[in-house]
């Protein structure tokens, strides 16, 4: 078993998404299966059946998506802390997420119910998708450009044309992501290339998360954590905004409620984490998108994914 004062947990966001997530460990694994089948009992809905069999089109929108990697990184954590059993409880050194993630990381730490955390996530989907009607916009990966130059070529793109974008995500050194306005994001790809970015690839997402264009149900969705019964993390949990620790009710409810208009900083988590001491990562829901990330960020430290019986096994 892994030494658990040494050991993150991940869970990763929206993007890992899959047809087929799940399925191999519910059908392996009775207490995955119960926790899709719950799922499914508090959303009134087959959750289970979009993600084992799709349409992928479904899957992937942001209604959607959220609340199946919630599920799947759930499912995923219960299966391993079951098979290790309950004679030696593992508890992490601290546990993150990746933007939706940090939800499941939340729920992990003791912090967050799995039916409130499912409703929440749920919710949170919903008022995304309703943001990106009301004002859409999208994303962009740029490769290869420092976080500093993004910022910059973000800021005269706003500049021309009156509107937002931002960058959304950084991911490692050299991968970042940029969201806002059609009309700026495009400017702003644009100037990207011509600052030097290897690549600039505009995703196939149609809302903005974590700009400014979210603000819109900003309020609606801190009435939401604000019905949600929080609990004082058991485990360290490192935010998103500011790559610190949430060690209070308040402080996870204002993490949340800012991580929807603010920057993820994902590889000052990570190194959050390792200056903590940890060494090992275990990725648990869906692909393994956070581990391929990691290796950027620092090479030496050691990455499990558990998305299938064969990580399961791995870790046993």
């Amino acid at each position: 078993m892994l030494d658990q004062s040494k050991t993150a947990f991940i869970f990763p966001g929206q993007g890992s998404q899959t047809v087929g997530m799940g399925a191999a460990l519910a059908a392996e694994f009775p207490v995955a299966r119960q926790t899709f089948e719950e799922a499914d009992d508090l959303l009134g809905f087959a959750l289970s059946e979009l993600c084992f069999e799709g349409p992928e089109e479904t899957l992937t929108e942001t209604v959607n998506a959220q609340p199946a990697l919630y599920v799947c990184g759930v499912a995923a954590l219960r299966t391993l802390l079951f098979v290790w059993g309950d004679d030696h409880p593992f508890r992490p050194a601290c546990a993150a997420g990746h933007s939706l993630g940090e939800f499941t990381a939340l729920t992990a730490a003791g912090a967050l119910s799995f039916p409130e955390g499912l409703k929440l996530v749920r919710r949170r989907g919903e008022l995304m998708r309703d943001a990106g009607t009301r004002s859409p916009g999208g994303m962009a990966a740029l490769l290869g450009l420092d976080f500093e130059v993004a910022q910059k070529v973000c800021e005269e793109a706003s500049r021309e044309t009156g509107g937002v974008v931002v960058v959304a995500n950084d991911n490692c050194p050299g991968q970042l992501v940029i969201a806002g306005d059609d009309k700026t994001l495009a400017v702003a790809i644009d100037r990207a290339t011509a600052a030097g970015a290897k690549r600039a690839i505009r995703l196939q997402v149609s809302i903005a998360p974590h700009t400014p264009l979210m603000a819109q149900v900003a309020d609606e969705f801190r009435a939401a954590l604000e019905a949600t019964t929080f609990h004082q993390p058991l485990v360290p949990v490192i935010g998103n905004t500011q790559a610190k620790t949430l060690t209070t009710v308040d402080e996870i409810r204002a993490e949340l409620s800012a991580q929807l208009t603010s920057s993820v900083l994902w590889t000052d988590s990570v190194r959050a984490m390792l200056a903590q001491g940890v060494n090992t990562f275990v990725e648990l829901g869906s692909k393994n998108v956070l581990i391929g990330l990691l290796k950027r960020i620092d090479r030496d430290a050691a990455g499990y994914v558990v998305d299938a019986p064969e990580g399961i096994a791995a870790l046993r």
